[in-house]
Formats: C-alpha cells, sequence, structure tokens
C-alpha cells in the first residue's frame, strides 16, 4: 500500500515538475537575494500577490549532516514588499510559513509524510522518520554490526552479512562484487540509520527453488548501523532530475551534480555517500563532492528504480 501511495503521488506531481524546472523567476527575486537574513539560502520565489512576494528560505545547515534539515519542521518564508510594478523588492521579513504552496507538489506529498510523522511515537526518543531502500556498503567478513542503540559502544544485536557470492554451478546471477544486503531504513540519529527487514542477499534475484537453505541470513530485526556504512540507489521521486537540493522540499535552491561515470545524476547509479534521512529524503553526496536532498532511495541491485 506504501508503494501505491507514493506511486500515485508521483504520477500526480511529474508533470508539474517538469514544469517547474522551466519556470522563470519573477523579476523581484533578484532584488530580493540581499534582504535574506544571514544564514539562510533563498530558494524559489514559489508566490507574487499583488506588490507582496514570497521568497521560500532554509537554514544554512540544511545540507549539513550533523545538523540535517527536517521535512517535518515548521518552515519560514521571506515575505516580500514589492514596488507597484512588481518588479523589484523594496523590503523584506521573515514569517512563519503557514503550509506548503498549492502549485508544488509538497501537498501532493504531505499525507505520505503524515503518516511517517505520526509512526514517530513507535521509534526511539529522537528519532527522525524515514523510510528508504538501502543495502550494507561494509565488505568486513565479519559483517555489519546493528547495534541496539546509536553507538559504537551499544550492545549488538546481530549482523549484516558482507557481498555474498551466491555459487549455482554457473546458474547464479551473482554481480562480481557479490549480492549486498537490503534492508528498509526507517529512521535516522545522530550519524546513525534505524533499520530493519534485512534479506538474505540476492534471494530476491535468484531461483528461489534453487536458493540454499544453508545460506548465511542476516539479522533481521530493528535496529541501528552506521550511516558510513549504508549505500543506495537513486529511485525516481518526481523531483527535478540533474541535481540535488539545499534542502528537503521541492522548492529548495537546487544544485547540478554528476553521476559517477560523469553525466547529470538520475536513476541510474546511486550516491558516493549517504548521510542522513528525513521522511521520503535522503542526504547525498555525489561523486562529484555535491551534498544535497534527493528524494525516494531504493536497493534494487538488477535495474534502476525509475
Amino acid at each position: 500500500m506504501r508503494v501505491l501511495r507514493f506511486i500515485a503521488a508521483a504520477i500526480l506531481c511529474v508533470v508539474t515538475q517538469a514544469a517547474r524546472a522551466d519556470d522563470t523567476e519573477p523579476a523581484w527575486r533578484a532584488s530580493a537575494l540581499a534582504m535574506v537574513p544571514a544564514g539562510f539560502v533563498a530558494g524559489t520565489a514559489y508566490r507574487t500577490d499583488g506588490s507582496t512576494g514570497y521568497l521560500a528560505v532554509y537554514p544554512a545547515t540544511s545540507n549539513d549532516p550533523k545538523t540535517p534539515a527536517s521535512v517535518f519542521a515548521a518552515r519560514q518564508a521571506l515575505v516580500v514588499k514589492l514596488m507597484p510594478d512588481a518588479t523589484r523588492a523594496v523590503s523584506a521579513e521573515l514569517k512563519p510559513r503557514t503550509g506548503p504552496d498549492p502549485d508544488n507538489d509538497d501537498t501532493d506529498f504531505a499525507k505520505l509524510h503524515a503518516d511517517l510523522a505520526a509512526k514517530r511515537a513507535t521509534l526511539p526518543d529522537g528519532t527522525e522518520p524515514c523510510d528508504l531502500g538501502a543495502w550494507s556498503i561494509d565488505k568486513d567478513p565479519d559483517g555489519l554490526n546493528v547495534r541496539a542503540e546509536p553507538s559504537v559502544k551499544a550492545r549488538v544485536l546481530g549482523t549484516l552479512l558482507p557481498p555474498y557470492r551466491l555459487r549455482l554451478g554457473g546458474a547464479e546471477n551473482t554481480p562480481d562484487g557479490g549480492w549486498l544486503t537490503e534492508f528498509r531504513i526507517i529512521g535516522f540519529k545522530d550519524g546513525w540509520f534505524l533499520i530493519e527487514g534485512a534479506k538474505p542477499p540476492g534471494k530476491d534475484y535468484e531461483d528461489d527453488k534453487r536458493y540454499p537453505r544453508s545460506a548465511p541470513k542476516p539479522y533481521a530485526g530493528r535496529g541501528w548501523v552506521a550511516s558510513n556504512k549504508v549505500g543506495a540507489a537513486y529511485a525516481n521521486g518526481a523531483t527535478r532530475m540533474g541535481g540535488l537540493f539545499q534542502a528537503p522540499f521541492v522548492d529548495a535552491t537546487w544544485m547540478p551534480a554528476q553521476r559517477e561515470l560523469g553525466g547529470a545524476i538520475d536513476t541510474d547509479g546511486g550516491p558516493k555517500r549517504l548521510l542522513a534521512c528525513s521522511g521520503l529524503w535522503g542526504l547525498v553526496e555525489s561523486h562529484d563532492g555535491v551534498r544535497g536532498w534527493w528524494r525516494a532511495l531504493c536497493s534494487n541491485q538488477v535495474t534502476n528504480c525509475s
């Protein structure tokens, strides 16, 4: 059901996002940039009502993994007083933003994020709710420790397997590097991901009747893993392709970013690093060093998640 709701929201907004990527900024935005308070970054000028303009702004630390933004947090906007012809800014004031703008797809995804927010009470205190697919990139032959708390000193509950090289006499589909252990990310806190539902590596991609019953099994319960041991693939989150957002909102400033082998990022491949998450968004670092937010990550190892 979660997947169906996500697909429905994506279909509703994909055309809108394609159009918005080509939108021209209103004339008043350029003069309003000088009025953005210190510590904030300007995003889209998302509305003009007569002699008043509205500019999306987000904390400059929104894409810092030590202080990542939250899609659930209250937002602010720069409310700009304009000249009578609405071409230049006269003054501006930072004010609370009352809700999603009806012209962008934050409205379409609001229900999905509301469902995640409602689950906050079921997560450990201070955990940011997330919903992303991911895998372990830890090559330690002893496996990746899954801990009871987000700390290297916490009790180890179990392990996730290192890359697994299945051998079925040539009938296997195992990639050269081995199958990775996949799981769902359901939360984030202080550089750690809260995960659950880890699957035996490669089981979803091999012949189920021939997959060895003796194959090692990962710890499948809930627990914490260090963020620097986790990877994922870009999925189609129905946002603008080719770059990352400075905050986990589609009206945040957008930054071009590159794939590992060159070319603008899309649903082929994944980020260099997965740093944090909030709701359906992942804070990532691209292979050319751009740090920002991408909506929707998956763990499919045989095709892209378009």
